[in-house]
């Protein structure tokens, strides 16, 4: 029994050392997490110690203060719109700077996952202080508005507590269950994925423009995808009973940060999760300075989209144009 228990741990230590090292490849060719999560249910409720909630009509939202200040929750009436999975890469919006090759992989502990101070909280608005993420002497700040009719407006400040002047882009990465439909307004000639070398190449997702957009319908390829765009300043998903969509300021070209842009949307492997991201423009921060940027969410109900007479996508274009107003 004992030879049998040793064979057994040193076929263990084995299998976690192969799969440490092809996690490591692929996450190194991928920039993200390269693993294929199943959509099991919750074996055991997170920790909600630290969790804040405001109301804007019928949305709620959910932050976690001990979990880098991220979105755990995001509710139209009651039904989730963000991913729950269980896993710390795949549930949630959480935010990181930019460009990511600053910092590789895994994101930075300070603001992807460490506790934020509450600095200022009513029963509309939240305001959250991060930790200073000393190797690049900056720290992220956090501020929560409802602004009503399903509204929320996210204010993120990028600091330069540092001695040196350093140059930066903020980043949302909003997690979703694959399964629905993620459009945006952007040329097709906008659309590319990045090369081993950083080069550009055709976009890895499929996407088909009409209604003035452009409309990617998830899948469940068996590989890690992204695509990045020069979009018009919204991002919005569908998952036939829910219209999310977020508002962001319009970057001109050369304003995004190196190998990076304006919208991104990576696809894992399988049917696991969809990241919805937006970026701000590249600035240099001098220290003491500061970059306030803004990104606004509106979720409403979506269900009549399948029904509409003018056709699903017509109708999620007019609602996107009136949730701009």
């Amino acid at each position: 029994m004992l030879n049998f228990r040793g064979e057994m741990r040193r076929c263990m230590v084995l299998c976690v050392s192969l799969l440490s090292l092809w996690t490591l490849c692929d996450a190194q060719n991928n920039g993200f997490p390269p693993m294929s999560f199943p959509r099991a249910p919750q074996q055991q409720p997170r920790d909600s110690t630290g969790w804040r909630v405001l109301r804007s009509g019928d949305a709620t939202m959910t932050i976690d203060t001990a979990f880098g200040a991220r979105i755990v929750s995001l509710k139209h009436d009651g039904t989730e719109a963000i991913s729950q999975l269980r896993w710390p890469e795949s549930f949630g919006s959480t935010f990181w700077t930019s460009p990511q090759s600053e910092w590789n992989w895994p994101p930075v502990q300070e603001f992807d996952k460490a506790a934020y101070e509450i600095t200022e909280q009513s029963d509309s608005s939240l305001q959250l202080r991060g930790k200073v993420a000393e190797r690049f002497g900056l720290r992220v700040e956090k501020r929560f508005v409802a602004k009503g009719n399903e509204k929320f407006l996210i204010t993120y400040s990028i600091v330069n507590e540092g001695k040196e002047a350093r140059r930066v882009a903020p980043w949302e990465i909003t997690r979703v269950l694959n399964g629905g439909t993620v459009f945006f307004d952007a040329p097709t000639e906008t659309l590319w994925t990045a090369g081993p070398n950083g080069e550009r190449l055709a976009s890895a997702l499929t996407y088909e423009e009409s209604e003035g957009a452009q409309w990617y319908e998830s899948d469940e390829a068996q590989a890690n995808r992204k695509m990045n765009a020069d979009a018009k300043g919204w991002l919005a998903w569908y998952d036939g009973k829910l219209l999310l969509v977020r508002h962001f300021t319009d970057l001109s070209d050369g304003q995004p940060a190196p190998g990076e842009a304006e919208v991104q949307v990576y696809v894992n492997r399988g049917k696991s999760y969809i990241e919805l991201e937006c970026q701000g423009a590249y600035v240099q921060l001098q220290p003491g300075e500061r970059i306030d940027w803004c990104v606004e969410w509106q979720v409403a109900n979506g269900e009549d989209a399948e029904k509409a007479p003018q056709g699903k996508r017509k109708w999620l274009m007019e609602k996107v144009k009136e949730m701009g107003n």
